[in-house]
């Protein structure tokens, strides 16, 4: 068997195989609400070989939805609503996971569907964005300082959303700590100027971080999961390096921690990347080799071959993509085929269920 489609046990769960999707905001949600969009969308990926089912990142509270079109997990009503999206995932052989995150200062913009860009005034459905300082991304809003009551606030919320999320039948959680969101700018030096116990050294930067991870592993228990999405550089002079993440993860590691989601950027608007098939997967192997924790690679990985090849040369445990499940929803099935994979163990558990008995 190929390492891509080898099961993975983390914690008490097991994956059937190492190719996942990886979270992507849809911008289709109603006052945080999923709905059958979302069901159609997140389902088609498990019937089509998908070993993790990750859904788009879902704000722990109001103000942290990038859009006002984005999903929710702040509520019971919204929780229910993904309960049948999580269900169907697992019907369909899959593990279901979510992200729970906040988007900080990116807070509160246009979706890419809408006519606008840029911030949403409050007069038009927006609302007062928070960051660690008070730093505007380039042409959006300024945001509010977070007062230490507020940090801890939203950090009992990421694990009031933990809970949510698992009576909701998600199996694993993923903590959304990259791409220049809420706690990706703690971490960073070039939005966190905080002179606190939140701001200056990096371990006072990773504060936040690692303090939201112990809340969620707190309520997560020793069974499911917990994954961090990082994002491994900045990309912009002064900012963070690969180094500084792999140092955070390492004391992620100690306050829970299961597996790192490495991915990069996304902290401000001029960045210049020079994105190329499997650009990112050195970050991810960075990060590997450094903690000795299991790893998630992304970043233009579009075929089995390739994919095979980052688990074997070690670069990383797990393989993610986002833009290729979407060009092609049958993507696990296709890779398995590119690999000469017995498809009885791939196809749909209907499939399975079907000529097995």
């Amino acid at each position: 068997m190929s390492q891509l489609f080898a099961p993975i046990t983390i914690r008490d769960v097991v994956v059937p195989n190492r190719l996942w999707v990886s979270p992507m905001c849809m911008y289709s949600a109603n006052d945080g609400i999923v709905n059958d969009w979302h069901h159609v969308h997140l389902s088609q990926f498990a019937s089509g070989g998908a070993g993790l089912v990750i859904s788009e990142a879902s704000a722990v509270v109001a103000e942290g939805r990038i859009s006002p079109e984005d999903a929710g997990i702040w509520t019971s009503e919204q929780a229910d609503a993904w309960r049948p999206i999580t269900r169907s995932i697992r019907d369909r052989g899959a593990v279901a996971g979510i992200q729970l995150a906040h988007a900080g200062r990116k807070a509160s913009t246009y979706s890419p569907f809408a006519d606008g860009s840029g911030s949403v005034a409050e007069s038009d459905g927006g609302w007062q964005t928070e960051a660690p300082s008070a730093i505007a991304y380039d042409g959006f809003a300024e945001p509010e300082a977070m007062t230490i009551d507020r940090i801890r606030e939203v950090t009992a919320a990421f694990r009031a959303a933990a809970r949510r999320a698992l009576d909701a039948g998600f199996q694993v959680l993923e903590v959304h700590a990259a791409h220049g969101y809420l706690l990706h700018e703690f971490l960073s030096p070039l939005t966190n100027m905080r002179e606190d116990e939140y701001g200056g050294s990096l371990e006072n930067r990773a504060r936040f971080v690692l303090e939201v991870v112990r809340e969620v592993r707190a309520e997560a228990g020793d069974g499911v999961p917990v994954f961090v999405r990082f994002s491994a550089t900045d990309s912009a002079p002064g900012g963070l390096t690969v180094d500084d993440v792999a140092t955070v993860a390492g004391w992620a590691v100690e306050a829970g921690a299961d597996l790192f989601d490495v991915s990069s950027s996304g902290l401000v608007a001029h960045q210049q990347i020079d994105a190329y098939p499997g650009y990112q997967v050195p970050f991810a192997s960075t990060v590997r080799r450094t903690t000795g924790a299991l790893t998630g690679s992304v970043g233009i990985i579009t075929g089995g071959a390739q994919a095979e090849q980052i688990l074997a040369a070690g670069d990383a445990d797990v393989i993610l993509a986002g833009r290729e499940w979407l060009r092609d929803p049958h993507f696990g099935l296709r890779a398995a085929s590119e690999l000469g994979e017995d498809p009885t163990g791939i196809w749909p558990a209907q499939y399975i269920r079907a000529h097995r008995g």
